[in-house]
Formats: structure tokens, sequence, C-alpha cells
């Protein structure tokens, strides 16, 4: 007689293996499962999360919004020097003049 095992059962079970580090042939034991079959579960929790490849597009996307990234945060940090520069060059003079 085979068993069946719920779906939300063999999440945890892979999670146990994938994220709390458990070793596979301690927690197919802790569960009372085979190892090839937790093993299965695992495989096919790594493939869930596992991200598709972008495309062409995805890609032009990324590499442009990365270098506006890098533009703006040049630009965050030259107007934070001229604003530290000007709020310096505004104070009143330490020595009463």
């Amino acid at each position: 007689m085979r068993r069946k095992f719920t779906e939300e059962f063999k999440a945890e079970a892979a999670r146990l293996v994938l994220e709390q580090g458990l070793a596979p042939a301690q927690a197919a034991r802790d569960l009372g499962v085979g190892q090839s079959t937790l093993d299965s579960w695992v495989r096919a929790k790594r493939s869930e999360k596992r991200p598709e490849a972008l495309t062409e597009d995805e890609r032009a996307e990324l590499k442009r919004l990365r270098k506006e990234v890098s533009v703006l945060r040049m630009e965050r940090d030259i107007l934070k020097k001229a604003t530290a520069f000007f709020s310096k060059s505004s104070l009143p003079d330490a020595s009463g003049s």
C-alpha cells in the first residue's frame, strides 16, 4: 500500500532540507519517508524557486535601469556635497566678523 502525502507535508519536508539545513538522510528518517522520496520533493521545490531566464528585452531594460541608478546615485552624492558646502558657507563666522 502506497502512502499519500499532502502537498503541504511535502513542501515542509523539502523546506527542512533547503532552508533549515537538515541533512536529507536525517530528515527522511525523522519524517518516516524514504530518502529517494524526500530527494524528489527537494528537487521539485528547487525547480519551483529557479527563476526563468530573462528575455533580451528584460536584459536590456535591466542594463538601462542599472545605469540610471548609477547616474542618480552620483547626482545624489554631488547634491549632498553641495548642500554641505553651502550650509557651511552660510553659517555666521565664529570669529564674529
